[in-house]
């Protein structure tokens, strides 16, 4: 028998308890424990970052001379922190991304996605849909992460996905996936780490 799916589960209560706008913060919290992605004063871009819960987190780390952009369709309510400013809009879109890349003229230093289509309950098809997302993450971060820089993306595990994490391995000097915690028990997801990104002229053609 399955697992019944529980919303509010024990890092539900713990995100309302602490501040967070949803679960999936602590899920953040624990790639960066593990990879010291978040340093202070560094520039980060959320891409699709609706509620806002990562948004906190990483705001959190790289303080107040830090840089944190998020980007979704979706509205989120307004943050109180000075350091984050959101964009309303899609990422292919060529003036939302030229307004992503004013941000942080520099380039980024991490790109994360925690991007998920609206499943289905159909696993192949939401597996694929899923690696669709994070091909859009990783192609938006050719043009914005900075040599050296980092890439975390959400996935669900199937042979297509197993392609695409192979694939990230020409552009980082280092690939890890990380089965969370935090994670819901129900979920087959996992999330890819890319470590040295490695601009090239392959990381700007079409993915």
């Amino acid at each position: 028998m399955s697992r019944e799916y529980k919303r509010k589960d024990s890092f539900y209560n713990k995100a309302k308890e602490e501040g967070y706008r949803s679960r999936a913060a602590y899920k953040l919290i624990e790639i960066d424990k593990k990879h010291r992605l978040l340093k202070q004063n560094c520039k980060v871009l959320d891409l699709g970052c609706w509620p806002g819960g990562w948004l906190q987190v990483a705001s959190k780390k790289v303080g107040p001379n830090g840089t944190v952009v998020g980007i979704d369709l979706v509205e989120i309510e307004e943050l109180n922190e000075e350091n984050v400013s959101f964009i309303l809009g899609d990422m292919r879109d060529d003036e939302n991304l030229e307004a992503i890349k004013e941000k942080a003229k520099t380039g980024y230093d991490v790109v994360l996605s925690d991007m998920s289509p609206k499943l289905s309950g159909i696993k192949e098809l939401d597996a694929a849909q899923t690696v669709a997302c994070g091909e859009l993450a990783l192609h938006t971060s050719f043009g914005v992460l900075k040599s050296g820089g980092a890439f975390v993306a959400k996935l669900f595990k199937n042979n297509d996905t197993e392609i695409f994490v192979k694939s990230l391995r020409k552009h980082f000097a280092k690939v890890d996936r990380m089965e969370l915690d935090s994670t819901r028990g129900s979920s087959n997801e996992f999330y890819i780490i890319g470590l040295g990104f490695k601009p090239s002229s392959s990381s700007k053609e079409e993915f």
